[in-house]
């Protein structure tokens, strides 16, 4: 049936696929786990066990926030949670490494050639934001190369290159806090551990993730396009100015001494804020996309027409959920948030494929998607409350003869949906060929 519908049988899943689909995430966190421990003993090497346990306190403190916001973010399209750990793992660990090894084999060069404590000084403003923008990135270009399905656009690589950067600066606080503690005289430990958990936990939480997240919006803008060349182009001109940031924080806080502040009220403000805004456009325009959606998917009977309002906005999603929440509890609620899911998978993918940028397994991974839209709501169905008691709750008083949905799929939207829809088409049939050329014909 797929090879018929694609053409192609390289995507078919195999056992030895479905075994490497496990194998392949088990020896990535046995790999990010060993990177871990040999973080850990350098620095447990060079700040001793009581600044490893002072490091480590201090650095859950902002760590925590910054995840929370990361993950507020991703509501509209949750990403798969495993990806986001790997996200974190990898800059905690891999990233953390790597940086650790080369920023410390650049500055021992550098101090051998220049001398008079310039390896730190050089190496910090010059090599570290090179080296660890670097490094944090690959994730995210890996994440185009080889799960490019996971990655919808802008928001995505916000979330991802914030996780990664959390990771990292988790890691690094550690050595920052730790070292404060090891390093201070007797009875100075706490007033100087407690200065640097204000310039790093209270100031600047978000200063790597602000860094890596223009390589974020970059991949994000790449992961819209087709064009090799542009993605290049595009994700090159992200990490450039990531590193442009990088440096410039590093040389502020290096150099300039108070003009620091100046560096940070006037420029990395306003460039949070900025991104602020950019994170609140974009989820404004993926509710958009899923609200377009929404009317085609009940023509052709993937949801119910009765549910488009509620699946067009957040607040009528978190209504619905609180709703069966309180009617049938938590397991019938989480069977409401997974057809929700679904259906915004399916929403954001339609999209990519519209614009062209999605490639010859589009096909394959529209029909996948519109099974798993079908078992989430058959998942659902099986629990009537959860497709019934928010319908229930706002529908009733402007329609007093409805009535609840049937256990099965839902019935085809009749006829051409009202006006209020302009976004709607028929869903178009799946191509053998690339999306450019699509023929728009009904299923």
């Amino acid at each position: 049936m797929v090879q018929a519908l694609t053409g192609r049988t390289a995507m078919l899943p195999t056992p030895g696929r479905q075994r490497r689909g496990v194998l392949g995430p088990v020896v990535g966190l046995v790999a990010l786990g060993i990177c871990g421990l040999i973080v850990l003993g350098i620095v447990s090497n060079s700040v001793g066990v009581g600044g490893i346990v002072v490091g480590a306190i201090c650095a859950l403190l902002p760590v925590g926030p910054v995840v929370a916001v990361f993950l507020w973010i991703d509501r509209w399209e949750p990403e798969p949670p495993s990806l986001l750990l790997f996200a974190f793992l990898w800059g905690a660990c891999f990233s953390a490494l790597t940086a650790l090894l080369i920023n410390s084999g650049a500055a021992l060069v550098l101090e051998t050639v220049l001398g008079n404590g310039s390896g730190d000084i050089y190496g910090a403003v010059a090599v570290a934001p090179i080296v660890e923008e670097a490094v944090k990135g690959v994730f995210l270009v890996g994440l185009l190369m080889f799960r490019p399905r996971e990655f919808d656009g802008i928001v995505d690589g916000i979330v991802y290159a914030g996780l990664v950067a959390a990771g990292f600066a988790f890691t690094e606080n550690i050595l920052y806090f730790g070292r404060a503690f090891a390093e201070a005289g007797m009875g100075e430990e706490s007033l100087s551990v407690l200065s640097v958990l204000f310039v790093r936990g209270v100031l600047s939480p978000f200063a790597h993730p602000l860094f890596t997240a223009m390589t974020g919006i970059a991949a994000g803008i790449a992961a819209t396009n087709r064009s090799v060349g542009l993605r290049i182009v595009v994700i090159g001109a992200g990490y450039i100015v990531a590193v442009a940031l990088h440096a410039l924080w590093n040389s502020s806080a290096t150099f300039l001494q108070d003009g620091f502040f100046w560096v940070y009220l006037f420029i990395m403000v306003p460039v949070f804020a900025a991104m602020v805004i950019v994170v609140i456009w974009q989820r404004r325009r993926e509710q958009q996309t899923v609200a377009a959606q929404l009317p085609g998917f009940a023509q052709a009977g993937w949801i119910a027409p009765s549910e488009i309002q509620l699946l067009s906005s957040m607040a009528g999603r978190r209504g619905w959920q609180a709703a069966v929440r309180r009617r049938s509890g938590k397991k019938v609620s989480k069977a409401v948030s997974e057809y929700q899911a679904a259906v915004t998978e399916l929403a954001f993918l339609r999209s990519k494929m519209a614009r062209g940028a999605v490639g010859a397994s589009g096909a394959l991974w529209h029909d996948e998607a519109v099974a798993a839209l079908r078992r989430a709501r058959l998942k659902a169905v099986g629990h009537p409350e959860a497709l019934t008691v928010a319908l229930r709750h706002h529908g009733p008083a402007n329609n007093p003869g409805w009535q609840p949905p049937p256990p099965g799929p839902p019935p085809r939207a009749p006829g051409p949906l009202p006006p209020q829809y302009p976004g709607w088409q028929p869903p178009p049939l799946p191509p053998n060929q690339p999306p450019q050329s699509w023929p728009y014909q009904q299923r």
